[in-house]
C-alpha cells in the first residue's frame, strides 16, 4: 500500500481532476498543503448501483447478501439471488405505478431489510430514492419530499403513513405512498406483475455514473437541510476504492458486518453500497435498544457507527464493573489503563515483557468478556460522524478491537479520509481514499475533490457555486495534515468562538476531553463576545448511577448531582484535565451541569447523534447566560 503524497500546491492544481461545480472566479488561488491519493480502481465508465448487484447474482447467486430476523427472533439468511428478486418485483410495481427513470422516491423507515429491498428497487427502477429519518417531524418531511419533487414515498408504520397523510397537502408533486407494515411491498409485487423483464432492464440500465443516484438531505445542524445530489459514480467508485484499501477487514473469510444507524444517513448508505460491491453479508439491527442482543446474534467481525456508541459501550464496561464493588472497579482501572498503555506503545515500538504480560492477564480477566458482550468476533470497526478523542481509541485498540477513524459528510458521499490496518495514527482520521484529495487552505480550513464529491445542492446554484473553491469543496471543517498525509480534525469554521478579548478558540479539543470521562454525556463549550470561556455540560444517567454507587450516594438523581460537591469536584478535574490542551486564555473558567441531556426529542442532535450547537444554546439560553452572572 503506497502513502498518500503530501505536497504544496494551490486550488487549481490540474494533478487531479475536480470533481464538483466550479467556484466563482473571482478567488485568489493560495498556496495549500496538499494530501492527495490516485484511484487504486479506475473510475466507472458505464452502469449503476444496479449493477453491484446484478454482478454477484450472477457470479453467485446462492450467495448470502443479507441476514434478518425472523418472528422468533432467529437470523435468517437471504441469497442474493432471492434478494434480486424481490427488489425486482418491487421495481415492476413502482414501473406500474408511473415512476419513471429519474423520478424521486421517498424512503422513510428504521434500518431493516425492507430499506435496501426498495432502495434497490428504485435502482432497477430507474428513480431517485430521497432517505427521510424516521424520527422526522412533520414540517421536516414535507420540506424534504416538497423540495425534492417526490413523486411517491414508502414510508414504515402506520404512524409514518398518517404523518404524511398529514402533510400530503403540502407535496403536490406525490402520487403514491405505500406503507411496510401494512403490506406495501406485497402491493408493489402485485401491481407489477404484469411489467415485463425487458420494461424493467430497460429503466435499469437508463442511468450511467454520472446520473443522480439519491438526494440526501443534510441533517439540519446548521439550518434548514439542503438537498445533496449524489451519482451512481459517487457511491460505485468510492465503495471499490475503500475496498481497495481495506481488504482485510473486507474480505478476511466469514467477514460479515452488522448495520444500525440509520439508513437516512449518507454513512450507512455508504455502507450498504460497499458491502454489496465487497460481496460482504449485512445483518440490520433496527431497534437500537435490542443492539447488544442483536451483535451476539448476529456475530459481526466488524461494525460501522459514530463515536456515541463506542462511548456507551466503554460507560455499559464501567458500570458493571461498578456493580461488583470496589475491587471490580479497581480491576477495571487497571484493565484500562493498560489496555491504552499497550496501544500506545505499538505506536513507539511495541510493548515490553511486563506490559505483554499484564495485556495478557487483563485479555483473560476483562478485555476477552468485553469483545463477548459485543458477539466474539468482532475485532475492527470504523467511527465516522465526530471525533472518538484518542483515550477511546487507544482503550478499544488496546481491548482487541482496532477502530479505524474515518471523516467525511453528506457532500463527499460519506468516507473521504480512513486509517486503515497498518497505518492506524489514532488521533487523526487517516489519510484520504484513493481518488480522494484533501487541502488546507490558509485559513486552516479542510478542502475536498475527488470522487465521493457530490455534484450540486439540488435547485441551489448559488450555494453550490459557494461551497466550491477553484474546484475543490469547502468542507466547513478546520484541520492539519501530518507528514504522511493524515488528517487531524480541530473543529468547525462556523463553531470558532471569539472572545471579547479578540482570542480565537476552537472549541473541539476542549469538548473531546470533557466527553472523554464517564460521568459526562456532552459538553458544549461557549464564549463567543465574553471575557472568558465557560462550558455546559450534561451526565450520564448509568455512568452517575455506578460513580454514585462506589461514593456512598446510591440512587444519585441528575437533579441533586448538578449541586453535589463531590460530583462538582469530580467534573472539576475533568475540566481541569480539558484545560491542559490549551492556553489560558482558552481555558474554561467556569461551567454548569444541565438538568437534562441532549436528545433527538429536544432537537439538541441530529437524528445522526450529531449535535446542534445552535439549537443547544437556543435551548440553554438561560444556563449559558448563567456562567457569566
Amino acid at each position: 500500500m503506497t502513502s498518500a503524497e503530501v505536497s504544496t500546491t494551490t486550488p487549481s492544481d490540474p494533478a487531479t481532476p475536480t470533481t464538483g461545480a466550479p467556484a466563482p472566479g473571482d478567488r485568489t488561488a493560495q498556496p495549500l498543503v496538499v494530501s492527495s491519493r490516485p484511484p487504486e480502481v479506475p473510475p466507472a465508465t458505464s452502469g449503476n448501483l444496479s449493477d453491484l448487484v446484478v454482478d454477484w447474482e450472477r457470479a453467485d447467486p446462492g450467495a448470502v447478501c443479507f441476514s434478518r430476523k425472523d418472528a422468533t427472533g432467529s437470523w435468517a439468511d437471504v441469497s442474493v439471488a432471492e434478494f434480486a428478486a424481490t427488489a425486482r418485483a418491487v421495481a415492476k410495481g413502482l414501473v406500474a405505478a408511473g415512476v419513471r427513470p429519474g423520478d424521486r422516491v421517498g424512503l422513510m423507515s428504521r434500518t431493516r431489510y425492507e430499506w435496501t429491498v426498495v432502495d434497490a428497487a428504485c435502482w432497477f427502477a430507474g428513480a431517485v430514492v430521497v432517505p427521510v429519518y424516521d424520527t422526522s417531524s412533520p414540517e421536516q418531511v414535507a420540506w424534504i419530499l416538497s423540495d425534492s419533487a417526490a413523486v411517491a414515498c414508502v414510508v414504515e408504520s402506520t404512524e409514518h403513513a398518517q404523518l404524511l397523510a398529514g402533510v400530503r397537502g403540502e407535496v403536490p408533486s406525490l402520487v403514491h405512498a405505500w406503507t411496510l407494515d401494512t403490506g406495501g411491498l406485497e402491493e408493489l409485487t402485485a401491481a407489477g406483475r404484469a411489467v415485463g423483464d425487458d420494461a424493467l432492464e430497460a429503466a435499469r440500465t437508463t442511468a450511467g455514473p454520472a446520473d443522480t443516484a439519491t438526494i440526501v438531505y443534510t441533517s439540519g445542524s446548521t439550518g434548514r437541510p439542503k438537498g445533496c445530489v449524489l451519482t451512481h459514480a459517487n457511491f460505485v467508485d468510492l465503495s471499490r476504492n475503500a475496498h481497495a484499501v481495506m481488504p482485510d477487514m473486507l474480505d478476511e473469510p466469514g467477514a460479515r458486518t452488522l448495520l444500525f444507524i440509520p439508513l437516512a444517513h449518507v454513512l450507512a448508505r455508504f455502507v450498504e453500497t460497499l458491502c454489496l460491491s465487497a460481496r460482504v453479508p449485512m445483518g440490520f439491527a433496527p431497534d437500537t435498544r435490542e443492539l447488544l442482543a442483536d451483535l451476539q446474534g448476529f456475530r459481526p467481525t466488524f461494525v460501522l457507527a459514530v463515536p456515541r456508541v463506542f462511548q456507551k459501550v466503554h460507560a455499559a464496561a464501567q458500570h458493571k464493573a461498578a456493580t461488583g464493588g470496589k475491587l471490580r472497579v479497581a480491576l477495571f482501572a487497571r484493565a484500562e489503563a493498560t489496555a491504552v498503555a499497550y496501544s500506545r506503545s505499538l505506536d513507539t515500538g511495541g510493548p515490553g515483557p511486563a506490559l505483554r504480560a499484564r495485556h495478557a492477564l487483563f485479555d483473560r480477566l476483562v478485555y476477552s468478556k468485553l469483545r463477548t458482550t459485543l458477539g466474539g468476533r468482532l475485532t475492527r470497526a470504523v467511527s465516522g460522524g465526530a471525533s472518538l478523542g484518542e483515550h477511546l481509541g487507544h482503550f478499544f485498540r488496546g481491548a482487541g478491537i482496532t477502530v479505524f477513524e474515518g471523516w467525511g459528510l453528506t457532500e463527499t458521499a460519506a468516507p473521504a479520509c480512513v486509517t486503515r490496518p497498518g497505518e492506524v495514527r489514532i488521533g487523526t482520521v487517516g489519510a484520504p481514499l484513493p481518488g480522494t484529495d484533501v487541502a488546507i487552505a490558509e485559513d486552516g480550513e479542510i478542502l475536498c475533490r475527488g470522487i465521493g464529491v457530490f455534484r450540486e445542492y439540488l435547485d441551489r446554484p448559488e450555494e453550490t457555486a459557494e461551497a466550491f473553491r477553484d474546484g475543490w469543496f469547502r468542507t466547513g471543517d478546520l484541520g492539519s495534515l501530518d507528514a504522511a498525509g493524515n488528517l487531524t480534525i480541530t473543529g468547525r469554521a462556523k463553531e470558532i468562538i471569539v472572545t471579547s478579548a479578540g482570542k480565537n478558540i476552537a472549541p473541539a479539543v476542549l469538548e473531546d476531553r470533557l466527553r472523554a470521562h464517564p460521568l459526562i454525556s456532552q459538553a458544549v463549550v461557549v464564549g463567543d463576545g465574553r471575557a472568558y470561556v465557560g462550558c455546559l455540560l450534561t451526565l450520564d444517567p448509568q455512568a452517575l448511577d455506578a460513580w454514585g454507587q462506589l461514593h456512598g450516594r446510591a440512587g444519585l438523581t441528575v437533579a441533586a448531582a448538578r449541586q453535589d460537591p463531590a460530583v462538582l469536584a469530580e467534573l472539576q478535574g475533568a475540566v481541569d484535565h480539558a484545560n491542559a490542551a490549551v492556553s489560558r486564555a482558552e481555558s474554561i473558567r467556569r461551567f454548569r451541569v444541565l438538568g437534562e441531556d441532549f436528545t433527538v426529542e429536544n432537537d439538541c442532535l441530529t437524528p445522526s447523534l450529531k449535535m446542534r450547537r445552535a439549537e443547544v444554546l437556543r435551548v440553554f439560553a438561560a444556563d449559558a447566560e448563567a456562567l457569566y452572572a
